[in-house]
């Protein structure tokens, strides 16, 4: 049994064809999807509102989507998102900008 600390395994794989779908009528809303990363459990997504200061941090457990109802109408928003698993985190995604 371990308590604390990392698995002897390799981390998981990063995560790939992040997209984030923000809806016409409703700008407040976003589907955020992603291809699902069979060596992860989990997924951290992050966002902000200038990609340099990406502070919020939405964790996704045995999914590979994500219904957002958290932004402003008028504001853009940052996303970058990575895989968890027992081992460790995978590379963080490239960032994506969603006006």
């Amino acid at each position: 049994m371990r308590i604390f600390g990392s698995g002897h395994g390799s981390k998981p794989d990063p995560v790939r064809n992040f997209i984030v779908l923000r809806t016409e009528k409703d700008k407040r809303s976003a589907w955020l999807k992603w291809t699902p990363v069979d060596n992860a459990y989990a997924c951290n997504i992050y966002m902000g509102t200038t990609p340099d200061k990406l502070y919020n941090c939405i964790m996704v457990y045995g999914a590979n989507e994500y219904w957002l109802k958290a932004m402003d109408k008028e504001m853009s928003y940052f996303f970058r998102i990575e895989a968890i698993n027992e081992n460790g985190v995978s590379q963080l995604s490239e960032i994506i900008k969603s006006e």
